[in-house]
């Protein structure tokens, strides 16, 4: 059974920079701590309104990480930044500019014309695409009518019942089986902590988590570089 990939989101690193203007904690240093961590890859939200993640970010991420996964809406602008930057992997998500994070999956129940013609864009500049989704089985079956490799499950409602419920953890396994079925690699991500990661890890076709607040919360207290191991073992501890 192959390992599950770990990314670290390190755009709470950049919210504490833009809580001054200044020039750190650099986003950049702190992907480089992941990587030397053993994070198997980097991912940054670059959002239209720019609240953390700057264009500059981008840039160095890329250049600096050995795997870069960009998480962006369908702004033109930041889709051309990406187009033209070239990133591994670029994850589309829903934005709302009054969401303090980005709150569910993607709305695939109508047609989405200009969803499509980003896909098709970032295609073409020779990137890998997911889609941010909800665990649900038509939702899953229009992404994969939309052609892209790849989903990325919110784990959101099971981040906030683990405790009480195992509803959302069965939504979730029966999501991926699902997915995996129809030939689409599942990633997770969303809400995930040191305390709920490893029943989301333990699901066998969920390839890749994406895992941000919770370590750059950790590494406050830690550092970078033990936030990152703590979690990977976490990630590994029998539920």
């Amino acid at each position: 059974m192959r390992p599950t990939r770990l990314y670290i989101n390190i755009d709470h690193v950049a919210t504490v920079r833009e809580a001054r203007k200044t020039d750190e904690p650099d986003p950049v240093a702190a992907a480089l701590l992941c990587q030397e961590a053993g994070a198997d890859g980097i991912t940054a939200h670059l959002r239209e309104d720019r609240r953390h993640i700057q264009d500059h970010d981008v840039e160095r991420l890329n250049a600096a990480s050995r795997v870069f996964n960009l998480e962006l809406a369908t702004s033109s602008d930041v889709v051309d930044l990406a187009c033209r930057l070239r990133p591994y992997q670029a994850t589309l998500v829903p934005e709302r500019r009054e969401e303090i994070t980005t709150e569910g999956g993607l709305d695939l129940s109508r047609p989405a014309p200009r969803l499509r013609d980003t896909i098709r864009q970032l295609e073409q500049a020779g990137i890998r695409v997911s889609l941010f989704v909800d665990p649900d089985h038509r939702t899953l079956e229009a992404a994969k009518d939309l052609g892209v490799p790849a989903i990325e499950l919110h784990t959101g409602r099971y981040a906030l019942s683990w405790r009480t419920a195992d509803v959302a953890l069965t939504q979730l396994r029966e999501a991926a089986r699902y997915a995996s079925d129809m030939g689409l690699a599942v990633h997770a991500g969303h809400g995930l902590t040191y305390l709920n990661v490893a029943p989301v890890a333990g699901i066998d076709e969920i390839e890749e988590l994406n895992i941000g607040h919770s370590v750059v919360s950790r590494a406050i207290m830690v550092g970078m570089k033990g936030a990152v191991e703590e979690m990977y073992r976490a990630m590994n501890t029998k539920p």
